[in-house]
């Protein structure tokens, strides 16, 4: 007797990976927007088409920057940013991490929450990896924000490749990392609107700690080498 003759029901196919959702309707808020990655990320993702809005403590500020960058993007301080954004990207410094995430944990209750911060520290030898106590700047997110859906990506970006207007593309690879399937395809989906970017699978939030630590690799190759290296992952 066959197993369909048996009454089971087939598996349905596996989900091919690279599909991915529709994200150019959503609004894109960037806390952070008036640093330069958090800037170079709004700029990026605004050329593409994306409505974008820049938070910073001081709404003026934000409102500045958002001038400067044209493109339809607007400032707001950081809770009206999270409050009008469907997407919230996490692009503050690592110091103001924890104390900007605990007062905004109401307005980013049910957002879909992106944190690009690298905890890292710096003396004479360069750049080296700090260890959260939560294990990375992510699970510190996931644990001060337990109303939102919190993912790790777009760490690993030049933030002067993503501020020059000359470059046309960005050709790296974003690594996302997150507990849900369908929040991880929306940032995988949000990175694919850069032109040369792509948005890879990368496992679950506590693996976000040696994600956010390579930064300090790259960091020292690019000084060694006066580059701008991101990643390519190979063979997917």
């Amino acid at each position: 007797m066959t197993s369909t003759d048996s009454g089971s029901t087939p598996k349905p196919p596996a989900k091919d990976p690279w599909e991915l959702p529709d994200v150019s309707d959503l609004t894109v808020g960037v806390l952070g927007g008036t640093g330069d990655q958090g800037r170079g990320l709004a700029y990026r993702l605004a050329r593409a088409g994306q409505k974008v809005i820049i938070g910073s403590r001081a709404a003026e500020r934000a409102e500045a920057a958002a001038a400067e960058l044209g493109l339809g993007v607007e400032g707001a301080d950081n809770a009206g940013c999270a409050r009008r954004s469907d997407i919230v990207i996490i692009a503050v410094p690592w110091e103001g991490h924890a104390k900007t995430l605990e007062s905004l944990r109401d307005e980013l209750a049910g957002k879909l929450v992106v944190d690009c911060v690298n905890p890292l520290g710096f003396d004479k030898k360069g750049a080296y990896a700090l260890k959260p106590e939560e294990g990375s700047a992510a699970e510190q997110a996931a644990a001060l924000l337990p109303g939102s859906r919190v993912t790790a990506a777009f760490h690993h970006l030049s933030a002067v490749l993503l501020q020059d207007p000359a470059v046309e593309q960005i050709d790296t690879d974003v690594m996302v990392l997150g507990e849900v399937r369908a929040d991880t395809d929306l940032v995988q989906a949000l990175a694919a609107r850069i032109p040369g970017m792509r948005g890879v699978f990368a496992g679950r939030l506590r693996n976000a700690h040696q994600v956010e630590s390579l930064v300090a690799n790259l960091i020292s190759v690019n000084r060694r080498y006066k580059a701008h290296a991101g990643l390519r992952v190979t063979d997917v």
